[in-house]
């Protein structure tokens, strides 16, 4: 199958032409570019209107690897990731163009697989998938999906936007996604060893690869299927929907877009940004953009059930993932301390969750921690360990 009809395969018939239409699209896959109509891309928001633009690129062996994420996954997350940066500015999400970059070990079923998480993704958040690019890779696969969105113009909530006085708020847990990717990986360790094993009992050499064949078999599907098979009692229910929760949250993210756009409209947010690195490095770009102190509170801060769970079972203390884990995808921002509690309850009515998790201060480019009751008396046990700076760190591709 060549590239041409390659394409044809992954894409054709998967949205219909009206619903593309209703966003905007006069041409879609199939010429040089595709031709969007600006006054039609966005019909539920009033008024003149900014375009946004995003691009995020995941690569294997550096996003993923054949046991942490299925074909699907990858497409569906790689769109997500971009859908989570409009809706960190307030925006709503509408076009998206794909590039893949695939190597000769990937068949094209895999990569109408991916196709379908992609689809998926752009089903579950009104994005019209109107081009790409496609094209042969020495050894792994590349994928770099760009998308556009539309805001109310001149009311995009960046990050520069935070003021002494504000409330901190945050639009969903963090440190599942970290905690799922872990799971994942001890469970390639664990998969990896037995294998070890079964070999030396059977005679055979030879190790276990961490690649997936071309006709498709992944671990990724297996070690995900936290099956309850042979499950016997409520605590291991218990254990196994826990497992499912942490995975799901590393492979198939939620992008806030309804948070961000509730937060839009109350026009008392301040600053927003997507925990895509870590909760404390988002923390700090707020900080620096806006030229202030972030306090988080450690007794706020909302702790998953099942992450805690797990962190217990293997000996992390969860506030790493928390701070520093990434990829949550929801949202942190800083608005009017005065409308926080009606905030609280106009999320609470579309049942989303919305958590107060500290304040803003005046002072240098900073992000503290105020430790729960609990740490000051471990940690220091004194006033002066009140508040704990939080070092500017999370995911950087380019820092060792």
């Amino acid at each position: 199958m060549d590239e041409f009809a390659s394409i044809s395969h992954w894409t054709a018939g998967r949205q219909p032409a009206d619903w593309q239409q209703q966003r905007g699209v006069t041409l879609g896959i199939g010429d040089d570019t595709a031709i969007i109509a600006p006054a039609a891309m966005a019909d539920e928001l009033e008024g003149p209107l900014e375009l946004l633009m995003s691009v995020d690129t995941m690569v294997e062996t550096v996003h993923f690897n054949a046991y942490t994420m299925t074909d699907e996954d990858i497409g569906y997350k790689a769109l997500a990731a971009n859908v989570s940066d409009i809706a960190a500015m307030g925006g709503v999400p509408r076009h998206a163009l794909v590039s893949v970059s695939v190597p000769a070990a990937y068949g094209p079923e895999r990569i109408a697989r991916l196709y379908d998480g992609l689809y998926a993704c752009a089903a579950d958040y009104g994005v019209a998938i109107v081009g790409g690019d496609t094209t042969s890779s020495p050894q792994h696969l590349v994928v770099a999906v760009t998308v556009t969105g539309a805001v109310e113009a001149g009311r995009a909530l960046r990050r520069s936007g935070a003021k002494p006085g504000d409330a901190v708020v945050l639009t969903g847990a963090v440190g599942l996604s970290a905690a799922g990717l872990h799971l994942l990986l001890a469970r390639k360790q664990e998969r990896q060893e037995q294998t070890a094993r079964e070999a030396v009992e059977s005679g055979e050499t030879g190790g276990a690869s961490d690649a997936s064949d071309a006709s498709g078999t992944q671990p990724a599907g297996d070690l995900q299927a936290a099956s309850s098979a042979g499950v016997s009692n409520q605590a291991q229910h218990e254990e196994v929907r826990g497992a499912a929760a942490l995975i799901g949250a590393h492979c198939r993210p939620a992008p806030s877009v309804r948070a961000g756009r509730l937060l839009l409209e109350r026009g008392s947010c301040h600053s927003l940004n997507d925990v895509s690195d870590g909760l404390a490095s988002e923390a700090w770009e707020i900080a620096e953009a806006s030229q202030c102190c972030l306090v988080l509170k450690e007794d706020l801060l909302p702790r998953s059930g099942s992450m805690a769970a797990y962190a217990a079972d293997v000996g992390i203390d969860p506030l790493e993932w928390m701070l520093y884990g990434g990829e949550d995808y929801v949202l942190l921002g800083t608005m009017q301390a005065a409308d926080v509690q009606a905030a609280q309850e106009a999320f609470r009515a579309e049942g989303l969750p919305f958590y107060i998790v500290g304040e803003v201060k005046h002072g240098a480019p900073s992000v503290e921690l105020e430790l729960s009751l609990s740490a000051k008396a471990t940690k220091a046990g004194s006033a002066a360990a009140k508040r704990m700076p939080l070092a500017k760190r999370g995911y950087n591709h380019f820092k060792k």
